[in-house]
């Protein structure tokens, strides 16, 4: 079911009012805190039933839950739900389905193979100069699509057993590595100091020009992006945060506001959506997504075809509605917000790039292209020839 972004009003950036919690005697203050929005998270059956109506389907899904992915959502991000929209995208995101039970036999408990390429425990080494280090396997929230559900949560059949000095010292044996992303997880659920330390030993490492982190924070929880946090995370440029944001109804007065002090801070904000079916396999709303997230300072980066994860088949989106949805965006608005489409390659293949067909023939001679448009254009290749002798 496709939403109506006039209705929704998704250009706008509303806020995430408290609301029902307010009815509760929750004051400003309180809902304006991250440590009130953790601890008051929903995260049990009952507590999703006292706001919301359940379908069979999300109630089953919900029972079953903690045998998978455990359910946690921030009030923040549960004012986003349309109650009288079964098929609301930010409900499908967040709230288990029974057909979470349901498994394919192409689907895989780590479909990106980070297992295999993990040196020692926390750290995948799969690119030649970078590393992904898996710091934590909390949340402030789980998307129910998560390609790390084998180990975030605490629910899953495996346990993220980090091994930090280990990790730590291989980067330092391995001068290739020049850019570490930290992930899990979720780092910014650290305090300050905590993830401050892990910061200031990274950056003790010579070879390490820059630092990533990937944080879902931002959007789920707001309120923990603080003055004090965006200073302490200044100290240690260059450093980039990727953002994970799927629909543009999640993209809050407050979510801007966050992004915002961020950006303020010097550090680059890029985003990466997942492509899921009913949330945002749709060009117009992929379109508001991308100019709400330029209106944050927040680069389109990319967005993912969905990992093959177990239980996920009744999100997955079909290839081809990619790359309408990127034919759609190509040359119909700025370059800035066209995320590149990737399919991280199931096994551990890596991220491999999606495109439409924009180059029609080439030879030795020429290249014909096609625009947004469909017109084709032919661009001559430059004649080979020998180095001129130089005749003094």
């Amino acid at each position: 079911m496709k939403h109506n972004l006039s209705q929704d009003l998704e250009k706008k950036f509303r806020s995430s009012a408290p609301g029902y919690w307010a009815s509760k005697g929750v004051s400003e203050e309180e809902w304006n805190s991250h440590i009130w929005q953790l601890k008051n998270r929903i995260t049990s059956l009952s507590g999703l039933e006292e706001h919301l109506v359940l379908s069979e389907e999300e109630r089953n899904g919900v029972i079953l839950s903690g045998s998978k992915l455990a359910m946690a959502i921030t009030p923040h991000f549960f004012n986003l739900i349309d109650k009288e929209d079964p098929n609301c995208p930010i409900r499908r995101q967040v709230i288990p389905r029974v057909e979470e039970t349901w498994e394919m036999d192409y689907e895989m408990s780590d479909p990106c193979g980070e297992d295999s390429h993990m040196p020692v425990p926390g750290l995948v080494h799969r690119y030649p100069d970078r590393v992904l280090f898996l710091v934590t396997d909390r949340c402030a929230s789980y998307c129910r699509y998560c390609t790390r559900s084998r180990v975030v949560s605490g629910a899953g059949d495996q346990e993220l057993d980090t091994d930090y000095e280990a990790a730590f010292r291989y980067l330092e044996e391995h001068t290739e590595v020049r850019d570490v992303l930290l992930s899990g997880g979720d780092p910014l659920l650290f305090s300050d100091a905590k993830l401050e330390k892990i910061l200031v030993r990274l950056r003790s490492i010579e070879h390490i020009e820059f630092l990533r982190i990937g944080s879902r924070i931002p959007i789920f929880l707001p309120q923990r992006i603080t003055p004090e946090l965006c200073e302490m995370l200044q100290k240690y440029h260059p450093l980039f945060i990727s953002v994970h944001t799927n629909h543009p109804r999640e993209l809050t007065s407050e979510v801007k506001a966050g992004l915002e002090r961020l950006a303020n801070s010097g550090i680059p904000l890029g985003n990466q959506s997942v492509l899921i079916r009913d949330v945002n396999d749709d060009a117009e709303i992929m379109k508001s997504l991308v100019h709400k997230l330029l209106m944050c300072r927040v680069r389109p980066y990319y967005m993912y075809q969905m990992d093959l994860i177990k239980g996920s088949s009744h999100l997955q989106v079909p290839v081809a509605k990619g790359i309408e949805i990127i034919e759609k965006l190509r040359g119909h608005t700025t370059g800035y917000a066209v995320p590149q489409y990737v399919i991280d390659a199931p096994g551990g293949g890596g991220k491999i790039p999606v495109n439409p067909e924009y180059m029609v023939q080439r030879n030795d001679e020429r290249v014909i292209v096609r625009n947004y448009e469909g017109r084709s254009f032919e661009y001559p290749e430059p004649a080979v020839s020998p180095d001129p002798i130089l005749d003094y």
